[in-house]
């Protein structure tokens, strides 16, 4: 019998799949990042259905929904809101900004302001928001997905590490096959597929799936294996900045995330070696020698170090010979 974790994820997969269509992986890890209560950042293309994703994982749950077009004359203030001086009753008024929803959209973000992206960094970390000295929390749960596009550097500010590292995933959608864009022409001949999305999954449904993920055990040479990756990153020659705890942090919620998905009750070192990329490569810097060195994008080559530690780290549990081997 499907647990709670499974028919969450598969209500919402098939319905988000109905508007992305052939992108039942990328959803999947979608529904990985609401389920460990963390924030997302879809960088691709433009048109691939960043956007889309957003609202229909959003209609999908039946939470609260609000959009941040980011543009580089935005303020802080247009993301926090501000206070304002009522006349009859003498006194300051908050107004609440975009960023009081459950899931915010973030649209290119990259081209806002440092000082406009700073305003996200207390929301995204502590779930609160401070005005003028007032601090506002957030409604639960809360889910940032922004999107980025990586070939466009003309009025763009890069994210800065900080915000980078509050970012539990980084994914990419890609191009639909032939088969898969000749059914997406089919299906918005009329009208877009959204407009008939609708709720598939209830807020406590949701809240009970988050805490059974919660729930899955860890074994501790597990536990030893993601510090390995991690502390791998760090000590790497081509890399001057490696992972972050709370990378390691990103990378045990999401491998609990796929083990209870997958309708086990432990995590194994497949969900940790599946995981790695998509919450550890957005938080690696490569060195200045191996930007110079390296033909590859940034990107590209923060994949590559990261699968070649996996490939030379050993995994708990791997048996060479007649000795079993573990994580020190």
């Amino acid at each position: 019998m499907p647990s709670p974790v499974q028919i969450v994820t598969e209500r919402i997969v098939d319905n988000v799949n109905r508007v992305l269509l052939g992108k039942r992986s990328e959803i999947r890890l979608t529904v990985i990042g609401l389920l460990c209560q963390g924030h997302i950042l879809l960088e691709d293309v433009p048109g691939v259905g960043k956007t889309m994703m957003a609202k229909a994982i959003a209609r999908s749950v039946g939470l609260q929904f609000s959009r941040i077009q980011f543009t580089p004359d935005m303020l802080p203030s247009d993301v926090t809101g501000i206070s304002i001086f009522n006349q009859q009753s003498r006194a300051f008024e908050f107004r609440p900004g975009p960023i009081f929803a459950q899931i915010v959209l973030g649209d290119e973000i990259n081209r806002a302001t440092p000082k406009t992206q700073a305003a996200m960094l207390e929301a995204m970390e502590e779930k609160q928001v401070t005005v003028d000295g007032t601090t506002y929390g957030l409604q639960s749960p809360f889910l940032v997905m922004a999107t980025q596009n990586p070939i466009e550097y003309e009025g763009t500010f890069p994210l800065p590490e900080a915000q980078l590292d509050r970012f539990l995933l980084r994914l990419k959608l890609g191009y639909p096959s032939p088969q898969e864009e000749i059914a997406m022409l089919d299906s918005q001949q009329y009208q877009h597929p959204i407009s008939d999305l609708q709720q598939v999954v209830t807020l406590e449904e949701l809240q009970m799936a988050q805490t059974s993920v919660r729930a899955i055990y860890t074994s501790v040479e597990i536990k030893q294996y993601i510090v390995g990756i991690v502390t791998a990153t760090r000590q790497h020659p081509d890399l001057y900045l490696g992972s972050s705890p709370r990378g390691a942090l990103a990378l045990f919620r999401t491998a609990q995330a796929r083990a209870a998905i997958a309708g086990r009750d432990h995590v194994i070192p497949d969900d940790v070696k599946a995981l790695a990329e998509a919450t550890l490569a957005h938080r690696l810097i490569l060195s200045q020698t191996a930007r110079f060195n390296s033909s590859a994008s940034k990107e590209t080559s923060a994949r590559t170090i990261l699968q070649s530690i996996l490939n030379t780290l050993p995994v708990p549990g791997a048996v060479v010979g007649n000795r079993p081997i573990v994580v020190a």
